[in-house]
């Protein structure tokens, strides 16, 4: 039978796992949450959209948006199952830390552990996964966007309305005394 130390050392490794995995479920809830603000602010651009009158440029900016929408639903999938596998092996992890008490008192469960821990590990490995394909979609979803702001210019132009420069549009700046760096 093992010792009291012998038992808390093997109870180690599945509470670091703990750790890591609140970690992740922390860290991946922050990604939720700007999937979420995203869709807040792309739903008020296509609202915004919707009450413009029609045009080529309006209808690219609806289009691109509603392809934005698409993405960020599909990042807001990937990120919930990653989220969901991260809260899987933190349980599966607490799980393996009693079962290995447990398994201490009882030959016939000394399986259990190393079968948890093993569960445990591979749920994280899929939730990583998963957060790897979500990150390709978020920088994919950048460069969409990017690639249309670039070519605003283009469309305007096009559309006969060149636009106006910044510079053009701001009064002259004035440094503000004592604004400098000294």
């Amino acid at each position: 039978m093992p010792t009291g130390l012998e038992i808390l050392s093997a109870m180690i490794t599945p509470a670091v796992l703990i750790s890591a995995s609140g970690t992740l479920v922390l860290s991946t809830s922050v990604r939720m949450a700007r999937v979420v603000d995203r869709v807040r602010t792309l739903s008020g651009t296509l609202e915004e959209i919707f009450n413009t009158p029609q045009d080529d440029i309006v209808d690219a900016r609806r289009a691109e948006t509603e392809q934005q929408l698409v993405l960020q639903t599909r990042r807001a999938l990937l990120i919930q199952r990653a989220l969901t596998s991260f809260y899987v092996a933190l349980c599966v992890f607490v799980g393996t830390t009693i079962s290995t008490a447990i398994s201490a008192f009882s030959q016939r469960l000394t399986w259990m552990p190393t079968s948890l821990g093993i569960f445990g590990m591979l749920m994280m490995f899929y939730g990583c996964v998963l957060l790897v394909r979500e990150t390709r979609l978020a920088l994919v979803s950048v460069d969409l966007e990017m690639e249309f702001v670039l070519g605003l210019r283009k469309r305007y132009e096009a559309a006969g309305r060149a636009p106006a420069s910044a510079k053009s549009q701001l009064p002259p700046r004035k440094p503000e005394k004592g604004s400098g760096p000294f």
